[in-house]
């Protein structure tokens, strides 16, 4: 019988001007759904406790997203998730609630981050030096720990939307604008956690 062999994900060379222990990984989920936060979260991988297949959150099933975010809550310096609001998206709009959803995270990371490495082309305007990342997620296994995180507790509000509100198809669809869920709001109108000033929803607001 063979023995099996754990799968080491390669990232490929980043150049990170910073050579101290806090560095941060920073990523969010949910620009694009339709309803409900964004959701961004901050990790500080702890060198002496690496992590196996860690990458971008979108490439892994969910069942292997829930055994690592378990695995980085567990081995990881410091975490951290928050979020900006339904609300917040409509009053900020959805690139500064974005950035303030990882402020938020940012700040709540004990030991505090020294350095950050945010994934996209913007960093989200904290005190704490960095550089963004564009596809972090695929590029640096802290961007990706956060990734996971970020994407586990997102995915878990949409369950529980889907819950409380079950004709919608939120576990499905996650809030994205599917087919299934523009339906759902054309047929049964918008929810209190649906975001007013994305298109979809303010369409359907001026026939409710």
């Amino acid at each position: 019988m063979k023995e099996s062999k754990t799968r080491t994900t390669e990232f490929p060379p980043l150049v990170i001007d910073y050579r101290g222990a806090r560095l941060a990984g920073v990523d969010e989920v949910g620009r694009g759904p339709l309803v409900g936060a964004v959701v961004a979260a901050a990790v500080i991988l702890d060198p002496a406790r690496p992590i196996e297949g860690l990458t971008d959150s979108k490439a892994l099933t969910a069942h292997r997203r829930e055994a690592l975010d378990a695995n980085i809550r567990d081995a990881a310096l410091a975490f951290a998730v928050a979020e900006a609001s339904a609300s917040e998206v409509d009053e900020f709009n959805i690139y500064h609630a974005t950035h303030l959803a990882m402020r938020r995270a940012i700040d709540a990371l004990t030991p505090a981050a020294e350095y950050l490495l945010v994934d996209g082309n913007r960093l989200p305007g904290h005190h704490v030096p960095g550089q963004a990342v564009v596809k972090g997620d695929a590029r640096h296994p802290a961007i990706a720990a956060a990734s996971i995180l970020a994407k586990v507790a997102r995915d878990a509000q949409m369950m529980a939307l889907d819950a409380q509100y079950p004709d919608y198809g939120f576990a499905r669809h996650k809030g994205y604008p599917t087919r299934e869920h523009l339906a759902a709001l054309e047929r049964l109108g918008p929810l209190p956690e649906h975001r007013r000033s994305f298109g979809p929803v303010r369409r359907q607001l001026a026939l409710f």
